[in-house]
């Protein structure tokens, strides 16, 4: 458990942490918009002071990974390079521009003569946030955090604890540097602390995960907290009879190998069968170039000679790497029933210049987000003007999809009277309710 705390001091318990972290949430909802965006502004400035230590110790992660042979995707993830650093870092100032969710009111209603209703945003209180690998979500994270005025205590994975150490220091000082309680963000970087965070349901209010599906689903059966985020990122791009085949070469190349190992990367390329044998080998050329290894279905095969034949488990398989499964299918109903059986319910594109068809696809797939015609890849907080992202969420219920400041606030309701009485409103005499929005 790493602090900012002089090293001479006791540190605190978990639970101590978590109820430090409370207290700092409690006084972050106090602030105006203004002075979170102040706090905002000096953590990426605290950010960019402290870049050479920051990419010194994303260095030593780096050269830990390789010796440790962390599989691959879990490398990508892991660099945090200048470029990658900086951009981040515009992000983190991109969030002080958004909006302020909190102490929005989006209900104002006359329930009768001087008795008014509000129903107004705040902040849900302490985020807990578990990952693995990505040492950019702590900058994410921490900046959403503070501006929707929550806590938020880390957890990154030992792969990654050089990179979140200097990070969290970094952001903790920026807080400082504004006048304000660093204690809103803390780290923690023990395994046995993820098990005790979990316990925490006293202070903590949702807990984040992100990584793996078999990591997601251990955080998910392990805990009281409320839980939020995606188990797989089985995504696919379905390439239309109608399809224009350049682009669809286009937007698969994008979807496949521009970061395999992200979450909206596509694992499993469908084609109708009209069109196979004339884009296959187009679609083929195109990914191979990338790197990208091929798994086909007994179709595919026969229209690709030289790849890998794929088994039932490519279906369900989120390689994070570059491997693709391609099958080929007798309609976009095939499609559909394929992806609804097989997806994760992240991320689903069509290729197609037929509208008729384009709809039938993006009304029928369940998925957090279905697009025509684009990448998976799109499927992005920043991307959507989130400014960041907490993660992704592909659950049924809000917030879905990439979750920005919308996902870190409840609401509350105010009921203003003088006097008021419920038993006015009942029995013979019953005075009516005006139920007048205002």
């Amino acid at each position: 458990m790493i602090t900012l705390t002089n090293l001479t001091t006791a540190q605190p318990t978990l639970t101590e942490l978590a109820q430090q972290t409370q207290q700092a949430a409690r006084e972050l909802a106090q602030l105006s918009s203004e002075q979170k965006n102040a706090i905002i502004n000096a953590i990426a400035q605290s950010l960019e002071t402290a870049a050479p230590d920051i990419v010194t110790a994303n260095q030593k992660d780096l050269d830990a990974a390789l010796t440790s042979n962390l599989a691959k995707p879990l490398y990508g993830r892991l660099k945090l390079d200048p470029i990658k650093l900086n951009g981040a870092i515009q992000g983190v100032r991109s969030v002080a521009e958004l909006p302020d969710p909190t102490g929005e009111l989006d209900l104002h209603r006359e329930l009768d003569q001087g008795l008014i209703l509000k129903r107004i945003g705040v902040p849900l209180g302490v985020l807990g946030i578990i990952f693995e690998s990505r040492p950019d979500a702590v900058m994410q994270i921490s900046t959403l955090a503070i501006k929707s005025g929550n806590g938020v205590i880390l957890k990154g994975g030992r792969e990654a604890i050089h990179s979140c150490t200097a990070l969290v220091k970094a952001i903790r000082q920026g807080i400082t540097d504004a006048g304000a309680n660093p204690n809103a963000v803390q780290l923690l970087t023990t395994r046995e602390e993820t098990n005790a965070l979990l316990s925490l349901d006293k202070y903590v209010d949702l807990i984040i995960p992100r990584g793996s599906n078999q990591f997601v689903q251990y955080v998910q059966a392990n805990t009281k907290i409320p839980v939020l985020g995606h188990a797989d990122g089985i995504c696919h791009l379905y390439v239309d009879s109608a399809a224009d085949i350049e682009q669809a070469a286009r937007i698969a190349v994008d979807a496949k190998a521009g970061y395999p190992s992200a979450c909206n990367a596509i694992e499993t390329l469908l084609i109708h069968q009209e069109i196979a044998n004339k884009a296959l080998p187009t679609l083929a050329e195109a990914l191979q170039l990338e790197g990208v290894e091929l798994r086909g279905d007994d179709r595919t095969c026969q229209i690709l000679s030289g790849i890998k034949v794929a088994d039932e488990e490519d279906w369900s398989t989120e390689y994070s790497d570059l491997i693709l499964a391609v099958r080929v299918v007798d309609s976009v109903e095939a499609a559909i029933e394929h992806i609804n059986t097989y997806g994760s319910r992240h991320t689903e594109a069509i290729a197609t210049t037929d509208q008729t068809t384009a709809n039938t696809f993006m009304t029928q797939v369940d998925a957090a987000g279905v697009y025509h015609n684009c990448s998976t890849r799109f499927a992005d907080g920043f991307r959507y003007g989130f400014g960041a992202e907490v993660g992704i969420s592909t659950q049924k219920m809000p917030p879905r999809g990439p979750v920005g400041l919308e996902g870190l606030v409840t609401y509350k309701y105010q009921l203003l009277g003088n006097g008021h009485i419920v038993a006015t409103y009942s029995g013979a005499d019953a005075r009516p309710f005006t139920h007048k929005d205002l």
